[in-house]
């Protein structure tokens, strides 16, 4: 559909050998965020946030790991450490680097996973779900919101239902009225007023909130 852009949120879990994965389950209760970030040859400038109970003995991990060739630790306290770090293995851009879409930040990781959110076209979607499974990535599509012109989302006669099923109280807990005093004011049947209720509904929710779908396929690249 012309215009639609779609916010997602894509769940899935940090490739072996990467010392965000290694760090993350060494602190498995440690928000890993990363706040901004960019590639360099090859390697990755980060500006990096731990959140937890141990985000100073966190911070000091990932300064020890071998992948870190720089960290400059830029603020810390009880709960939450900030630094600059370099990383030699950038794995996050290279697979937003195959998609040509920019990353959008913050990035988060916890306990081997890393959770990431992108706003695209319908089209762009569709080849960032394409480039992951051809890469055999495992990755849970924790949610999906898509922003599309109103028009598009209800049918005239669907409006008119549920707004006229709302101002009468039907979507109250407990209802306010009956699905025949809806259908009434409406001048129809019992049985149209249900299915053009039912049927609006759907496409309401479907507008605001997709649900998940998973896919786990063990093999990581």
């Amino acid at each position: 559909m012309a215009g639609e852009l779609i916010s997602a949120r894509f769940r899935m879990p940090i490739p072996d050998g990467v010392w965000t994965k290694e760090v993350s389950m060494s602190f498995p209760e440690a928000r890993f965020r990363l706040l901004a970030g960019v590639p360099t040859d090859e390697e990755a400038m980060c500006l990096g946030e731990v959140i937890g109970d141990k985000a100073a003995a966190a911070g000091e991990a990932i300064r020890d790991h071998s992948e870190i060739v720089d960290y400059d630790e830029l603020y810390t306290d009880a709960q939450r450490t900030i630094a600059q770090y370099k990383g030699t293995k950038r794995p996050f851009f290279d697979l937003f680097g195959s998609t040509s879409l920019p990353p959008e930040f913050p990035t988060v990781a916890r306990n081997g996973t890393v959770e990431f959110d992108v706003t695209v076209t319908r089209e762009q979607f569709e080849q960032l779900g394409a480039v992951l499974e051809d890469r055999g990535v495992a990755y849970e599509l924790v949610s999906v919101v898509r922003d599309r012109e109103s028009e598009s989302v209800l049918t005239e006669r669907q409006r008119e239902c549920l707004s006229v099923a709302l101002g009468a109280g039907y979507f109250q807990v407990p209802r306010e009225c009956t699905l025949a005093d809806v259908a009434e004011r409406l001048g129809v049947d019992k049985s149209t007023a249900s299915k053009t209720i039912r049927r609006g509904a759907a496409r309401v929710l479907e507008w605001f909130l997709i649900g998940q779908r998973s896919h786990t396929d063990p093999q990581l690249p």
